[in-house]
């Protein structure tokens, strides 16, 4: 996917299924080296229920790979977690929209397990609801660009 196909999940949850990266490496200072221009920075498999199938989507901005990097390599999943990503161009903030085709556009979370079902069905255990049902599927950590909203 990219930006054409990621617009039809434009901000709607999808559960990271999987993260592959292609950039070349990560320096010591946890810099971006992609050695190759044509070559997105990495490839996620992700569900969406937007989408009939689970889908792959490219990652080709820096910021969007490098937060998905840490989630994945450096934060480590445990295994009672998830990762969630929020694709958007129409969520940035006053003055920035002009410029969306340069800005990152993927808000990347680690949720409780089960949080994704929670978010994109609202008949997903009805029981749960108010405080109950946002602790169980809130962030336990994130990384929202900063030109979000």
């Amino acid at each position: 996917m990219h930006d054409k196909e990621w617009s039809a999940v434009d901000g709607e949850v999808c559960k990271v299924i999987e993260f592959s990266p292609l950039v070349t490496s990560i320096n010591e200072s946890n810099q971006v080296q992609n050695g190759s221009k044509s070559l997105p920075y990495a490839v996620i498999t992700i569900e969406c229920k937007k989408l009939d199938s689970i889908t792959r989507g490219y990652i080709t901005h820096k910021i969007d790979f490098g937060n998905l990097w840490v989630a994945f390599n450096e934060r480590y999943l445990d295994a009672n977690e998830e990762i969630i990503v929020v694709w958007s161009k129409n969520n940035y903030k006053r003055g920035v929209k002009l410029l969306s085709g340069f800005m990152p556009k993927l808000w990347v979370m680690i949720c409780p397990k089960g949080a994704y079902e929670l978010m994109s069905d609202s008949n997903y255990k009805p029981e749960l609801s108010g405080l109950a049902r946002w602790n169980a599927m809130k962030p336990i950590i994130d990384w929202k660009p900063g030109v979000f909203k």
